[in-house]
């Protein structure tokens, strides 16, 4: 084993420095690209959010490598209750894969209400919820909220679909 192995040995967490740093240039790469141009309106233009999270990424980085080479080790989780010899839930997680498979499908021909309706009913139904109707009601109001949040409060028009002219 070379003197380099054996130093990183048991150094995990440095990878995870380095998806942080990577993870830090690729957002202040693209920020440095966003043109200001006629968006921008007062001081804070929208590079800024951009450039500080792609800055505190690579900080975050650093302070993480720094940490593991100066060998302090991040203490392994005890506070879960976690029955390891209990095997996966598939059935669960199949169901989450559906129901968010079904939202792709449908958002563009059904529009987000229909498709968030989807979405929202077929994860409590995936995480073992049985009250349908109620489930089913709290799915509506839950997308046509979200609906019109984006539509109303941020200016973004999510796709109304086959309600178009209803909404």
């Amino acid at each position: 084993m070379s003197r380099l192995a054996r130093r990183l040995e048991g150094r995990s967490e440095l990878g995870v420095a380095l998806l942080l740093l990577v993870l830090g240039a690729v957002v202040l790469i693209d920020a440095a690209r966003i043109g200001t141009g006629f968006t921008q309106r007062g001081p804070v233009g929208p590079k800024a959010v951009p450039v500080v999270v792609g800055g505190l990424l690579v900080l975050c980085a650093v302070l993480l490598a720094r940490e593991v080479l100066a060998g302090r080790r991040g203490e392994a989780e005890g506070g879960e209750d976690v029955d390891r010899g209990h095997r996966a839930d598939w059935r669960t997680v199949l169901l989450l894969v559906a129901a968010f498979a079904a939202d792709i499908a449908l958002i563009e021909p059904a529009g987000w209400v229909i498709s968030g309706t989807v979405l929202f009913w077929g994860s409590t139904y995936a995480l073992g919820s049985r009250h349908h109707v109620r489930d089913l009601a709290v799915a509506v109001a839950l997308s046509l909220v979200t609906f019109y949040t984006f539509a109303i409060g941020l200016g973004i028009n999510l796709p109304a679909g086959i309600l178009q002219g209803i909404l």
